[in-house]
């Protein structure tokens, strides 16, 4: 959408880790900023986007992968992995802690792929891991991730103006957060002149 309704500046999509995300916005390192909230909202503006659903990931193998989805109380038994980027909020971690924390969440896949234990994170995630040799499974009562969208308070300018419109599913006619400037000028009314009278004019007599 942006490439058809701005073509004279290109948009330019970077990955980053969960947590260089803010700090990358902050230095300028990037204009706009998908970002798991919550977050510090100092100097920022951020509006959330959509709730993401939590999956565990399972080698195919493992008996959970019989179910269409699950409960927390269903991994009781089971060794979970906690890596250092971890973008879930737990009152209470399920399950077992497992044997190590890995440094990142590829390293966590590369320890449910050797059997060594399970690990429960957002599904998109769980789709940028993807490995043939693993699947996931919702968790129903597991903690949710929301995602917004981020951008520095300084830079409210009519290109994100426009961005902000793609990422919330406006039309391209939509005046919702347009400057007045941009504000599609309204015809006034033409006034219609008054029909003159004609004065009657009396009667002779004869």
């Amino acid at each position: 959408m942006w490439a058809e309704r701005v073509r004279e500046v290109p948009l330019q999509l970077v990955q980053t880790p969960a947590a260089e995300v803010v700090p990358l916005l902050r230095d300028g390192g990037v204009d706009a900023a998908f970002v798991r909230l919550p977050v510090d909202r100092e100097a920022l503006h951020v509006i959330p986007l959509y709730v993401e659903a939590t999956v565990v990931v399972v080698p195919k193998d493992h008996v959970v992968a019989a179910a269409e989805e699950i409960e927390l109380a269903d991994l009781a038994d089971e060794d979970v992995f906690e890596p250092f980027d971890e973008v879930l909020v737990w009152d209470a971690r399920p399950g077992q802690p497992a044997f190590t924390r890995p440094e990142d969440t590829a390293a966590a896949i590369e320890l449910v792929a050797s059997g060594t234990g399970v690990l429960l994170l957002p599904q998109s995630l769980a789709r940028l891991h993807h490995r043939t040799d693993l699947t996931y499974r919702a968790v129903t009562d597991a903690p949710q991730s929301q995602i917004g969208l981020a951008w520095l308070d300084v830079e409210t300018t009519d290109l994100m103006e426009e961005l902000i419109g793609i990422v919330r599913g406006r039309t391209p006619n939509s005046t919702r957060g347009r400057n007045p400037q941009q504000q599609p000028a309204r015809k006034k009314p033409q006034q219609q002149r008054p029909t003159p009278k004609r004065r009657r004019q009396p009667r002779r007599r004869p």
